[in-house]
């Protein structure tokens, strides 16, 4: 599950996401220094924040099956559970950028994970993340490293609170500031979500990435022809 800026952002984007704009703001930050690309740069031939890469439009909650739709749980008082089908690996693809996700399954009231954007085979940057369940509701915690595993940020772990669940889209708000205001979690179904960061800086003008994710499968495990041919009848 469980693993989603830009503008000079303290923070990543993953993303969900993912966050992929997050993390571009934080690459910039870095390359100003010479370290990773500015990312606040759109990809070549791609603009946001839709025809950016793997971004396409998200379908209608009401489209997708009953079965499909575990994040309807009560919005008044939202779970954790609601967000298990988030385990796992996936990818999602913006411009040249790779973003691949790790979710780890709900465990002791959180669901941690880990998210990395990759351009051209080099590591842009890891972003370390949790979901947290606490009294007043569901938290996002996220943090961002260099592939040195240096903190970007300087300060506290950024804080998103899940506002509200409504059929398959769940939303998360920042109420410290707009870097991201807001992440958006769509399931479109099983194997497939998006994610929508939508950033207010404090100066320039808002701007919206939204990434979608595919769930990668495990490989089938394969017999090789030799060791079938050694099994023994029965």
């Amino acid at each position: 599950m469980k693993g989603f800026g830009f503008s000079r952002l303290r923070i990543l984007g993953a993303a969900v996401l993912t966050c992929i704009l997050i993390v571009s703001g934080v690459a910039r930050a870095q390359d100003a220094t010479g370290g990773a690309a500015d990312h606040t740069e759109k990809p070549a031939s791609t603009s946001p924040p839709v025809t950016t890469g793997g971004a396409e439009e998200v379908s209608k909650a009401g489209s997708a099956p009953a079965s499909q739709q575990v994040l309807a749980a009560t919005a008044q008082h939202p779970t954790l559970d609601q967000f298990s089908w988030l385990e796992g690996r996936w990818r999602g693809e913006w411009g040249s950028r790779v973003a691949e996700q790790t979710w780890l399954e709900p465990k002791a009231g959180e669901i941690a994970g880990l998210f990395r954007v990759i351009e051209r085979e080099k590591m842009l940057v890891l972003e370390l993340f949790s979901f947290v369940e606490k009294p007043e509701g569901i938290q996002f915690y996220l943090r961002h490293l260099t592939p040195e595993l240096l903190p970007w940020e300087k300060s506290d772990a950024t804080v998103l609170k899940l506002e509200s669940v409504e059929g398959t889209k769940a939303t998360f708000v920042n109420s410290v500031n707009g870097e991201p205001k807001r992440l958006i979690f769509t399931r479109v179904d099983a194997d497939t979500y998006t994610q929508r960061s939508e950033i207010e800086p404090a100066e320039g003008e808002p701007q919206v990435i939204e990434i979608k994710f595919h769930r990668q499968k495990p490989p089938a495990a394969t017999t090789s022809a030799g060791s079938a041919a050694h099994r023994k009848k029965p």
